[in-house]
């Protein structure tokens, strides 16, 4: 028995390594100062060069033009007590494309979090 429940234990362990809760490959910035809240929505910001970036909602593939980036979080918050979104961005994007993601939070009320890689 005891045995089972270590080859379990040991399964577990390595299947939700190979979870990533982020399907786009993003280098983030390295912080010491994590955050335990668990936002339900994510927005990504990737930078292709040239000052190319594409948004992207909850991880999906499929880049959303800034301009709808705002009525898709409205959407996706509307129902939540009290909505919070991540912002998930390259270390090559600028802070200016940031901060753009970030007015969306402060006109519609919500809170932010930039997600950043432990060091």
């Amino acid at each position: 028995m005891t045995d089972i429940v270590f080859l379990l234990l040991i399964f577990f362990l390595v299947t939700s390594t190979l979870i990533n809760p982020n399907a786009l490959k993003l280098l983030l910035p390295k912080s010491t100062g994590q955050v335990s809240a668990k936002p339900t929505v994510t927005v990504s910001v990737k930078d292709h060069g040239e000052e190319q970036y594409t948004y992207h909602i909850n991880g999906n593939q499929e880049p959303v033009p800034f301009e709808q980036v705002e009525d898709q979080l409205v959407v996706l918050l509307q129902t939540q007590e009290d909505p919070t979104f991540s912002i998930y961005a390259d270390q090559t994007v600028p802070i200016g494309e940031i901060v753009q993601v970030m007015n969306i939070a402060k006109r519609n009320h919500y809170k932010v979090i930039l997600a950043t890689s432990p060091e």
